[in-house]
């Protein structure tokens, strides 16, 4: 007699093998061979629903023959959702998108709008419709899951692609006769701890780093505060991270740090040092410290300092926000950012396929806020403003 778990280890060695059809036929010829109490037999064994295999009974008393590459006559299956309720899409549509389509009260309007919420919402008005078939329609109606889009960047000056064009000609020709051009600006503020850090990493299962669960900005949290010069001639980046306050005497501070450990080597008939950066910061074309602290290091070098900044808003294209921050950013993605030594040591390790090489130092020197120009210190710098946007393209010339 044949039994159950034998029906069983039969279905299991071949049930890879078939498809919809090729099951309930399979099915049904043993249900048929077991005569009565076979199909009740079978469908235990197997997990075959009792119709499937009354189905398959039919197909071959009647030696039905399905068209090539179906599994099931053409209307057959269980019928869409959309089928008993052909309003569901557009009762959907309604909760998705509540100002355009629907009442401005939906339930979901201020609510995280999943598929399970959404099927939820759809069952209590009536509507039969699981978040597996909620994902479909969205689908089906052009919806995808999609974040925030940073495009946006408000009103742009009328003398933006100007000042781009002059920012290139600029660059252009102090690259041509071999002066020095870097692109300066501070990375993003990042807390030293046992942080989070977005991003991920390689590891063996189960051995994820675990990190406080909160990260909220206490002020007795150290912070690092990596200030970044990228050299566009040798693809080289210098980044200095200081402990203190991001000020305008820092930004020059980690300039001037560049000149002496790489600068002086790299340029030793340097006449002129061109600067392209951010309209705002701690390098803001409205700064009065800025150029005060940029006088004093010219006075230093003995070399006329000449400054571009990039028009308000667009500081993603500075060169050094996608050719040295980005790329830090990818190397230590993951990682908590522990101590001021791990900062250092992660942001020296980053290189590109492109050659670029990374240097880093620590800065532990006071740099406190509030320093003022006064208008006597204002008068003496030595500033000489372009004809075209002074405010923003200006050089500073040694006082001596």
């Amino acid at each position: 007699m044949i039994t159950e778990a034998a029906i069983q280890q039969k279905y299991q060695f071949i049930s890879s093998h078939l498809n919809e059809h090729t099951r309930r036929i399979w099915a049904a010829t043993e249900a048929s061979t077991l005569g009565y109490g076979g199909i009740s037999l079978v469908a235990r064994a197997t997990n075959i629903s009792r119709r499937a295999i009354f189905v398959g009974l039919r197909e071959i008393e009647t030696q039905e023959v399905l068209p090539e590459g179906r599994v099931r006559r053409s209307g057959g299956g269980r019928k869409s959702a959309v089928h008993h309720k052909p309003d569901l899409p557009e009762k959907l549509e309604s909760l998705v998108e509540p100002l355009t389509r629907g009442d401005p009260e939906s339930p979901l309007r201020w609510t995280c709008k999943s598929t399970r919420s959404l099927s939820r919402e759809l069952q209590e008005m009536g509507y039969s419709a699981s978040s597996r078939i909620v994902g479909v329609l969205l689908n089906g109606m052009g919806y995808s899951l999609q974040g925030n889009s940073k495009t946006i960047e408000g009103k742009q000056h009328p003398d933006r692609n100007a000042q781009f064009e002059y920012i290139n000609a600029r660059v252009t020709k102090e690259i041509r006769v071999a002066q020095p051009v870097i692109s300066v600006d501070t990375k993003k503020k990042e807390l030293i701890g046992n942080y989070a850090n977005r991003g991920n990493q390689w590891r063996k299962k189960g051995t994820a780093l675990k990190v406080n669960g909160h990260d909220f900005p206490d002020p007795l949290v150290p912070r690092a505060h990596p200030y970044g010069i990228y050299e566009l001639t040798r693809n080289r980046g210098f980044v200095n991270v200081g402990t203190d306050h991001d000020t305008a005497t820092f930004a020059v501070a980690s300039i001037r740090a560049w000149w002496r450990a790489e600068g002086k080597y790299a340029y030793p008939k340097a006449k002129r040092l061109q600067i392209t950066a951010d309209a705002g910061g701690s390098n803001g074309s409205r700064l009065r410290l800025w150029k005060w602290e940029l006088q004093r290091f010219a006075d230093e070098l003995g070399l006329p300092i000449s400054v571009c900044h990039f028009p308000p808003g667009t500081s993603k294209w500075n060169k050094v926000e996608h050719r040295l921050f980005s790329f830090i950013s990818s190397n230590w993605r993951g990682e908590s950012l522990v101590d001021f030594e791990t900062v250092v040591n992660l942001i020296s390790k980053t290189t590109t396929t492109t050659g670029l090489k990374v240097s880093c130092k620590l800065d532990h020197r006071q740099y406190p806020v509030g320093r003022k120009v006064t208008v006597k210190e204002w008068e003496t710098i030595n500033l000489i403003r372009n004809d075209f946007h002074g405010d923003w393209n200006y050089t500073i010339r040694p006082r001596h």
